[in-house]
């Protein structure tokens, strides 16, 4: 059950402890059929598009969900074997075991559950620089999109990334020319 929560916090960078609390700020509560999540979010209601794949596995883990937990303890939509709320000790318990056991956690990396929200805002941006989309213009949009206050929250992936900075100079080079 957990390994969906990691997917969602993944697939729409929604943050770690957001997930198993959607319901108690009135959003999707038990349902998985929306192509949209809402809920509350440091006194803002924020809406998350889905994509239909991220609808299809939250269905297929709904449909589980309420398989071996018919009468749940707490009305959230990612909740424990036993019906309670998903404690963030135990979330990231279980994510450190997942990565121990695909040999991603070493002595010098130890991925952490934001990282997944971390690594979709870098794909996000390395998409566009590919696709020569305008940053710019649509920062502002992933800004919303992770719950940053402001753009200028979402500007430091810029320059946190090196591939980013790759893409951006040989964006500009073409542009204007490799320097002389």
């Amino acid at each position: 059950m957990t390994l969906r929560r990691f997917g969602i916090s993944a697939c729409t960078a929604i943050p770690e402890d957001l997930p198993p609390s959607l319901a108690q700020h009135g959003s999707c509560c038990r349902s998985s059929t929306s192509s949209s999540l809402s809920f509350q979010d440091t006194h803002r209601t924020r809406l998350v598009p889905l994509h239909e794949s991220t609808t299809a596995a939250l269905s297929v883990y709904a449909a589980t969900r309420d398989r071996l937990c018919p009468r749940p303890r707490v009305d959230v939509f990612f909740c424990s074997s036993v019906g309670t709320a998903l404690g963030r000790s135990g979330v990231d318990k279980t994510f450190r075991q997942i990565t121990t056991a695909l040999g991603l956690r070493t002595a010098t990396t130890r991925p952490r559950v934001h990282d997944l929200r971390h690594g979709f805002a870098v794909r996000t941006l390395v998409n566009w620089q590919r696709q020569g989309v305008s940053i710019d213009r649509h920062l502002a949009t992933l800004s919303g999109y992770l719950g940053h206050v402001a753009p200028s929250d979402t500007y430091w992936y810029l320059s946190a990334v090196p591939e980013l900075m790759g893409l951006a100079a040989n964006r500009l080079e073409a542009r204007f020319g490799s320097p002389r």
